[in-house]
């Protein structure tokens, strides 16, 4: 269920949707440092950071896109993918345009990537501020109250902040977060793992569980592929973790791209590392936006990363993207008793008591009440 609607207020020009940033430092001659994401770009007046959705206007930062969901959904958590929080539940998920990657491989690149393509058509400086009024054609009027709100009314347990990266948003999830946080409703992120330190600080008293896509171990993949690097996403991996945010890590497994054993092993080794306990999701890719020519990835490369995982000494490796009931559903790494058993996004079977193996008693770790 995506919902699009075209919103759009102008007041002497001015995009009356802006809503001024809390994540940027003031520079010289005007420009600002934002602060949101580990790219920290430092922006010039009339421009955008990268993601295409924090404006520098006269000095002051702005976050075009507050209240404006391009994205929303009722998902099955294990869509997330989610499968060690608050199995079998539903979440409501929102995302807005922007994206502060580029990756060629982008599933959700018509809203990701739609920010700056807006802005490559824009040849004169001075229309600039006007012409990103457009980037809410997208999106629906959505505050914080009335998601919130949605969530009570039906008894949704958590709330997603996914399809694109949630933190070139984070004025707009914080508001949310905090409101839902007050009312027992969970925060979980969808992320690239790309949030700048600051943001996480910021939004650490509110944030349940994140899912990071690690997607290569290489930096030149990130640089080439994703427009990015590598370690501020490794940073963010320990840091979710010593934070105690619940942390599920996905690869999306791309046929030539990081589907060797050594890339593979780097990916399980370091999350391992980081805790055994931590499950890894290894999904197929199939082809889309720049990647068209990619051969979509067999069950053979996911069995592989399976195999590598387990040697790793990863408790709980997942696939997922292909029909595969048993490495779908989780199983206690102790004894091999049956605990959660899924069919795609459906939970078939549930057994876990307490947190614990009902055969022998092992702690399995997750969030499951």
């Amino acid at each position: 269920m995506f919902l699009f609607k075209a919103i759009i207020f102008f007041v002497s020009g001015i995009i009356e949707v802006m809503k001024k940033a809390t994540l940027y430092e003031k520079l010289k001659n005007k420009r600002v440092k934002c602060l949101a994401c580990a790219h920290y770009c430092q922006i010039m007046p009339g421009r955008t950071g990268i993601c295409g959705v924090r404006l520098n206007k006269d000095g002051e930062l702005y976050l075009l896109v507050y209240g404006k969901a391009a994205a929303v959904n009722v998902d099955p958590i294990e869509k997330k993918p989610l499968f060690h929080f608050l199995p079998g539940t539903e979440i409501f998920s929102i995302g807005t345009v922007g994206c502060n990657f580029g990756c060629d491989f982008c599933q959700n690149w018509d809203l990701s990537q739609s920010s700056k393509i807006v802005q490559q058509k824009i040849k004169d400086p001075k229309e600039k501020i006007l012409k990103l009024g457009k980037l809410v054609e997208y999106g629906q009027d959505l505050p914080p109250e009335k998601i919130v709100k949605y969530c009570l009314e039906r008894k949704i347990p958590s709330l997603a902040y996914t399809y694109n990266e949630p933190v070139i948003f984070f004025e707009y999830i914080y508001d949310t977060a905090k409101l839902a946080h007050a009312q027992g409703i969970k925060n979980v992120f969808v992320s690239n793992g790309y949030e700048s330190q600051e943001a996480m600080q910021e939004i650490h008293p509110y944030l349940d569980a994140i899912n990071i896509d690690l997607k290569s171990f290489s930096e030149r993949f990130y640089q080439k592929t994703c427009k990015a690097h590598l370690e501020p996403v490794l940073k963010n991996i320990k840091r979710a973790y010593e934070m105690k945010i619940w942390l599920e890590v996905t690869t999306l497994v791309v046929p030539g791209e990081n589907d060797s054993n050594k890339e593979l092993e780097s990916i399980a080794k370091f999350i391992a590392g980081v805790s055994k306990g931590i499950p890894w999701h290894v999904t197929a890719f199939h082809p889309e936006y720049k990647m068209n020519d990619k051969p979509a990835t067999p069950a053979e490369s996911l069995q592989k990363a399976y195999k590598i995982g387990k040697k790793a000494g990863l408790k709980y490796i997942y696939t997922g993207n292909v029909f595969d009931l048993e490495h779908q559903s989780t199983y206690c790494p102790k004894c091999g008793q049956l605990l959660i058993g899924r069919d795609w996004h459906t939970i078939t079977e549930s057994n876990i008591v307490n947190s614990k193996c009902p055969k022998c008693g092992m702690k399995i770790e997750g969030v499951w009440n």
